[in-house]
């Protein structure tokens, strides 16, 4: 392999000198280049990085041949900056062109590489045409390294070569996604038999995300990505599940920020599933490789786990063929089963969701989605073997199971007095199905109304010793959301506080570049979720004055690696108070004179005393305009 000089001296910083030492040697031992490296290694904050047999291209009829030694590799990393850090994504604008996507149209050829990210007052290094040979030579080298490439000046994508659970894999992470407001992506991807070349078409359904991202579709927990054309080489491959990891293995995995989501592969087969009811395959690609709830790698040209849709009660309850419509799903609700008694637990603060499915069931007929349970300690699963569907569990490993989620809850109102039967509870494919009387039927819908438990007694009217109970209950739930996420005010844990996404009318920019308000996060001192409506409306209000009010100093801010930017507002009857900061740090005191001019004028005019106090955080990222 030949490696350009031009490439080797911007790498290490110090042309000159690297140049003359080069230039005296036909042959370089191992112990100059050693000695080199740690001098660099010192002085810079570089490493060498050791392989054998690399040609060294100085001048077109002459090379140096090292044995033993490789290339010098800058890995981000290893620079101050993770890999993760949204601040790599500073200065690459000056040396990539302004198209949304920097995807050679060959097949052979890659996007450019991000050899050494831009510090404080420096200038990052990226390689425009990186060579298969290359990349090869850097990810399978010693230590297994990551590399990034650029696939446009907002959105870069680490790869890495990991072994995990075994196997080896194409690891992929984004960096940039947050910058639109989308979690970012990881996908694990099972290599080959003798698989060299990077996958591009992972590449292409990371620009798809942000082109949807752009638009304002965003890709949540069980979210899905399908497609019509040829995708890894196989028609078969029907599209992505993109999914929350819980209690997946994550160790030695390079990480994005927080939020993200890993996508999972699916079959054409598997589609109808991801489309209506897409926790149901969740659970059985678990179940299938033994994963819990769900595998977080995706395995090419793998036997679908559905077949034809056949005879199914999903058939009652969503559109198999349209998806014109699907289960109501409640974000949260949980249904547990133990041994004699199941709880359907439903939060307090999604009254008015339940009113929704209750005014659009039929009279006899009430149907409810649930959520992934992470207090259950298993999981119904539901199997499909020679078109039958079945049911199993799948459990945490090594759990004793006491505690079983379902995945949905089907009541039944016509269940006859004459049958002797008081109610009737039964497992069906991977949900709950309780048969009650009308009489029954009617208690349950004004329990619900006025937000009121109730209990259900199953069993036969005579066997007074053979009771099963199902029981729905009101419950005060945790805000669990925003896991892992930190404040750029500040550093502190963002875990807990409820936010939503932010869409302005319209974007402020200056000089190619955009500042992009994405979230707001919500401190509420007494939980009280319905100020939310009018805490929202205020929040954009100050989010459009401290975007304009940023907009002059936007190079400036991205130059100096604050791309990322925190605005935490506290108001009350007698206080007002606004704190901006990036990466933990408050800006510097004439951003700050700047913004107070624009915020004190909306703050003392958008708010009533009833409201109060408030207290809100938005997130701003300064990101280029693409085209």
């Amino acid at each position: 392999m030949n490696v350009p000089l031009s490439s080797l001296l911007r790498m290490l910083k110090h042309p000159i000198y690297l140049h003359q030492q080069l230039c005296q040697f036909q042959h370089l031992n191992n112990q100059v280049l050693k000695d080199y490296a740690l001098k660099n290694r010192r002085e810079y904050g570089l490493q060498m990085v050791y392989c054998p047999m690399v040609k060294l291209q100085i001048q077109q009829n002459f090379h140096l041949e090292v044995k033993d030694v490789l290339k010098i590799l800058v890995l981000s990393h290893l620079i101050h900056l993770c890999i993760s850090d949204y601040r790599l994504l500073c200065g690459i604008d000056k040396y990539v062109c302004s198209k949304i996507s920097l995807l050679p149209n060959d097949e052979d050829s890659l996007p450019p590489l991000l050899i050494a990210p831009g510090e404080k007052a420096s200038v990052p290094i990226v390689e425009e045409h990186p060579s298969h040979e290359q990349i090869t030579l850097l990810l399978e080298g010693e230590g297994l390294h990551t590399v990034t490439f650029v696939l446009n000046a907002n959105l870069l994508v680490n790869v890495k070569l990991v072994h995990y659970s075994s196997d080896k894999y194409w690891y992929f992470s984004t960096n940039g996604l947050h910058g639109l407001g989308q979690a970012e992506i990881i996908i694990l991807l099972l290599c080959l038999p003798n698989e060299d070349n990077i996958p591009k078409d992972i590449f292409r359904l990371f620009i798809t995300i942000y082109k949807d991202a752009i638009k304002g579709k965003y890709l949540e927990n069980l979210d899905n990505i399908t497609f019509t054309e040829s995708f890894l080489n196989s028609k078969d491959h029907g599209g992505f599940l993109f999914i929350t990891p819980t209690f997946q293995k994550l160790d030695d995995l390079p990480l994005p920020s927080n939020p993200f989501l890993c996508g999972v592969l699916i079959q054409k087969l598997e589609i109808p599933w991801v489309k209506v009811f897409p926790m149901r395959l969740m659970l059985r690609l678990g179940a299938e490789y033994k994963a819990y709830p769900a595998p977080l790698t995706s395995i090419r040209y793998r036997k679908p786990l559905f077949g034809e849709i056949g005879h199914t009660i999903m058939n009652l309850l969503v559109d198999l063929r349209n998806y014109q419509y699907t289960l109501h799903n409640i974000d949260q609700l949980l249904i547990h089963m133990e041994m004699g008694k199941s709880c359907i637990k439903i939060p307090r603060k999604k009254y008015s969701d339940v009113m929704k499915v209750i005014n659009s069931s039929n009279e006899h007929v009430i149907s409810i989605g649930a959520s992934f349970s992470t207090e259950a300690d298993s999981h119904l699963v539901c199997v499909q073997n020679d078109g039958v569907y079945q049911t199993q569990a799948n459990s945490v490993t090594g759990q004793p199971r006491k505690v079983t989620g379902a995945s949905f809850v089907v009541f039944n109102g016509a269940l006859k007095t004459s049958s002797g039967f008081l109610a009737k509870s039964s497992i069906v494919e991977d949900g709950l199905m309780v048969q009650i009387t009308p009489e029954t039927m009617d208690g349950l819908r004004l329990a619900l109304r006025e937000q009121k438990d109730f209990k259900i007694t199953c069993g036969k009217v005579d066997a007074v010793d053979l009771r099963e109970y199902v029981d729905i209950c009101w419950v005060d739930t945790e805000e669990k959301g925003n896991k892992g996420v930190t404040s750029s005010v500040d550093g502190i844990s963002l875990q807990g506080y409820p936010s939503e996404k932010i869409k302005l009318e319209a974007d402020f920019e200056t000089d190619e570049k955009i500042v992009k308000c994405t979230e707001v996060f919500y401190f509420l001192k007494d939980k009280d979720l319905s100020i939310l409506s009018t805490c929202y409306q205020f929040a954009k209000e100050i989010a459009m004055a401290c975007s304009a009010a940023l907009c002059p100093h936007l190079t400036t801010l991205k130059s100096n690696g604050m791309n990322k930017i925190g605005l935490r507002v506290s108001i009350d009857t007698d206080m007002v108070e606004f704190q901006a900061g990036s990466e933990g740090q408050l800006l510097p005191q004439h951003y700050l004179n700047d913004l107070d001019s624009a915020l004190i004028p909306v703050i003392h005019g958008g708010t009533s005393n009833s409201s109060l106090p408030i207290e809100i955080e938005l997130v701003f990222f300064i990101i280029e305009n693409l085209f």
